[in-house]
């Protein structure tokens, strides 16, 4: 039996979506990580892409969870929302969500 890696890397993106709200950088990241997943880029390129998510949602649930169990500023949302340290969402992405809390 061969093993599809593409509909695996997919599965643990959706998962990664649905229940912890990252971003599409966060989840390649994460399926590529050596302490994460180890997906191959390719695997893990092709999961994101195909992920079935709303970026701007997950965005916003992340930032409802810093406001509400972090008492973040907006603005200190923003860049944990942005920061290649932090969630990894885009600059758009961010915005919606600090709009929308």
């Amino acid at each position: 039996m061969q093993t599809d890696w593409n509909a695996n890397a997919l599965a643990k993106a959706e998962s990664y979506s649905d229940s912890m709200h990252m971003s599409k950088q966060g989840i390649f990241d994460q399926l590529t990580s050596e302490y994460g997943e180890q997906f191959t880029a390719d695997e893990a390129q092709y999961a994101v892409d195909n992920v079935q998510a709303d970026w701007n949602a997950n965005a916003l649930a992340k930032a409802k969870s810093y406001q509400d169990d972090m008492h973040m500023s907006p603005s200190a949302i923003y860049d944990q929302l942005t920061s290649e340290y932090g969630e990894q969402f885009t600059a758009d992405e961010a915005q919606y969500a600090v709009d929308n809390l």
